[in-house]
């Protein structure tokens, strides 16, 4: 298959709507995809999209190891609806030694399933996309990514107070507690950055730091 021998390769099973988004952003990003659903209409639709597209029963263990998918590092599970091919998907790829499993979930039981079953990701996209949302329309965020950890990074207007001042004299980090990893302007490159960095009128901030610090951070913005 050429080019999904490589070592950024990766298996997405079930191209619906979140499985057929992550293989597309996936192919922009530059790694080779095999997809993998059991519906051959929405396997033609994606036959000049992917490296290579398959119709196949993703829960027969033997169908996928015909189809190489032991050789690939990573795999992608979007199947969401019928709970059972799910489940056994990843009992699956488990059974195949696939390091790193990405699987979808519908609900916290759902969830728990998967992670016994082998997924070491599992993905509520419904849920991350709910609280993304929520967090934009109340807040000054023009973007916001949450880490399991309690951990997230957000694109924020500079406030006013720091417009004008370069970072170590605006302080950020002692007021709020966040890290300002950048600094962007419209039609300008991101910027790195440091103690010495100047706020320009305009200006957005990538910070990263605890997440109700980013959101108190926010709000004040």
């Amino acid at each position: 298959m050429g080019e999904l021998e490589r070592s950024d390769a990766v298996v997405v099973i079930g191209l619906g709507r979140f499985g057929g988004a992550v293989a597309d952003s996936l192919m922009r990003l530059g790694h080779p995809v095999l997809g993998i659903d059991a519906d051959e209409r929405l396997v033609q639709s994606y036959a000049d999209r992917l490296t290579h597209v398959v119709a196949a029963d993703a829960t027969d263990t033997e169908a996928l190891r015909q189809l190489g998918v032991a050789d690939f590092g990573r795999a992608v599970v979007g199947i969401g609806t019928d709970l059972e091919a799910s489940v056994l998907c990843v009992l699956s790829l488990t059974e195949l030694n696939v390091r790193d499993i990405w699987a979808k979930a519908t609900s916290g039981r759902h969830g728990a399933i998967l992670s016994r079953m082998g997924a070491q990701h599992v993905i509520y996209p419904e849920s991350s996309m709910g609280g993304r949302v929520a967090h934009l329309i109340t807040s000054k965020m023009i973007d916001f990514i949450e880490f399991e950890d309690g951990f997230a990074i957000a694109k924020v207007r500079a406030p006013a107070a720091a417009v004008g001042r370069s970072l170590a004299d605006a302080a950020l980090r002692t007021h709020y507690g966040i890290t300002v990893v950048g600094t962007k302007m419209r039609g300008e490159d991101f910027t790195y950055a440091r103690p010495e960095t100047v706020v320009a009128p305009g200006a957005l901030l990538i910070v990263a730091g605890p997440t109700d610090k980013v959101e108190r951070f926010a709000s004040s913005s």
